[in-house]
């Protein structure tokens, strides 16, 4: 279950003359009236309506058919660029999938250049805990320690800015605890939601190039306090995220802990583009704690959204006899890309563009069921015992950024009894996903690409509208942040040594 994210590099460089890009400026490119947009929503109902796996596994027919004729006709006058990005950001959220939205990476780098640049990004690093914005680290120099909360940002309520972005924000399902995650600034990423999202749609807030916050630090009384914006680049030197890591660095760490206690911190498993070699490092630190007399493992997938399915090789580790974990139909819309589709789409696999005789059906619902590209009877999905059986306690840390391949380890782990998981709600839902398969739609008007999900996920029963429960749940607090207290990893701490009662 691939994220779309981890093919980011693949569209950078396409369709750089497509377009809006034959507009001569950035800052005219964002306002410029884009004519024929009615073009691009009746190509983007179409594409969606015959490739999309789950446009109606959280909305009917009738509902998104409203949805569409509301789009074209809000489309059917010239709108400014920004405008025409924002509708097509908050239809592909009302799909509620995951992995549907213009993709932040994806984008010519004249839109790039248009709607993402600019001095409009915060001066410090959050997240949302319920509706109050924390600050995680201070980018300033303002004295914004860590627990400071900001009531509001040029006289808006942080909690009517969030309000206002969650339906721009992507996630599976009504899992309301992803949209709030996905809208944080960790700087894990080099877009995030908030920073792409708010300039455009609260263009006030970011105009004089500063703004003017409320905030009430740890121990001390609300004041307002002026702080300059900072632009892109300025905040990638501050903090480098993971993707701008050189491509044969390693991504993860295996630290040393009190009590035998091995930490294994995964914040990415998008590995495709680089020249690491993730499973020979991960092999070898596996093979260490299996012979080195660690009592513990604590695998730890914060703040990590998925990739490869970089969890099987310590899956392998941890079971006794073979799983078939992914018991999941897996299910197309279409055997192939319809011919009228076809000239505004690319993809990194031709494979992607006709299954041929690996789509059977089509079924009485409509769908085609997806075989593997193996023999195996279920579904190339098998995981059998390998390498050296770590028997000690496992916990695996958890939160609502694990939403694709981390979301399917999470629920293997779980359904298995083969770890404790701790931490938050995962994202994701049980209802099923999309993924593993991905179409890149070029829309011709705007110029502006996004993602189609083309294989769907579906379990075989009922089941909720919910990510994956921890076995012990542990909720952070603004006085947590304060005094750098990551409760979650403490309370792994005692599991992992078997203090958990369990």
């Amino acid at each position: 279950m691939h994220s779309n994210t981890s093919r980011r590099s693949f569209l950078q460089a396409a369709g750089a003359a497509v377009g809006a890009a034959a507009i001569a400026s950035p800052s005219a490119l964002a306002s410029t009236q884009v004519a024929n947009l009615g073009e691009d929503a009746a190509l983007l109902a179409r594409a969606y309506g015959a490739l999309h796996p789950g446009l109606y596994r959280y909305n009917s027919p009738a509902q998104m058919d409203a949805r569409f004729a509301a789009l074209h006709n809000s489309l059917s006058a010239p709108r400014s660029l920004s405008d025409t990005y924002l509708a097509f950001a908050r239809i592909t959220a009302a799909v509620r999938c995951g992995h549907s939205y213009p993709n932040f990476y994806n984008q010519t780098d004249a839109i790039t250049a248009a709607l993402f640049d600019g001095r409009s990004r915060l001066p410090f690093l959050f997240r949302w805990i319920g509706e109050r914005m924390i600050v995680t680290r201070d980018l300033s120099g303002a004295g914004l320690e860590p627990g400071t909360e900001i009531h509001s940002i040029e006289r808006i309520e942080a909690k009517r800015l969030l309000s206002s972005l969650m339906p721009f924000a992507r996630a599976d399902g009504h899992n309301d605890a992803k949209r709030r995650r996905i809208l944080a600034v960790e700087g894990i990423d080099r877009f995030q939601a908030f920073d792409i999202y708010m300039p455009m749609l609260w263009p006030q807030l970011v105009s004089r190039g500063k703004v003017a916050v409320f905030a009430t630090r740890p121990g001390r009384p609300p004041r307002r306090i002026d702080l300059a914006l900072m632009t892109p680049a300025e905040r990638l030197a501050a903090v480098p995220p993971i993707d701008t890591k050189p491509k044969d660095a390693a991504l993860w760490s295996l630290d040393r802990k009190p009590d035998g206690i091995a930490c294994l911190t995964m914040p990415s498993w998008s590995v495709y583009n680089g020249s690491w070699d993730w499973r020979a490092w991960l092999e070898a630190r596996l093979d260490e704690i299996a012979t080195d007399g660690t009592r513990g493992l604590i695998i730890d997938l914060r703040g990590n959204e998925g990739g490869l399915d970089c969890g099987n090789p310590i899956l392998a580790r941890l079971i006794e006899r073979e799983i078939a974990p992914v018991v999941n139909a897996r299910r197309v819309r279409a055997r192939r890309v319809p011919d009228d589709i076809r000239p505004h789409v690319d993809t990194w696999n031709k494979q992607f563009y006709d299954w041929g005789g690996r789509a059977t059906g089509p079924r009485g619902d409509g769908f085609y069921d997806l075989a593997t590209s193996d023999d195996d009877a279920n579904g190339g999905m098998t995981i059998r015992p390998a390498g050296k059986r770590f028997g000690g306690k496992v916990v695996v840390l958890t939160d609502a950024s694990n939403s694709s391949a981390t979301f399917g380890f999470a629920q293997v782990v779980k359904s298995g009894r083969l770890a404790t998981l701790i931490g938050q709600t995962t994202g994701g839902n049980r209802r099923g996903i999309n993924g593993g398969a991905f179409l890149f739609l070029r829309l011709p008007a705007s110029g502006i690409e996004v993602d189609i999900p083309l294989i769907g996920y579906f379990p075989p029963g009922a089941q909720p509208d919910a990510g994956i429960v921890p076995d012990i749940v542990v909720e952070e607090t603004p006085f947590d942040i304060a005094a750098g207290l990551d409760r979650t990893m403490s309370v792994a701490m005692r599991a992992a040594v078997g203090r958990d009662g369990s």
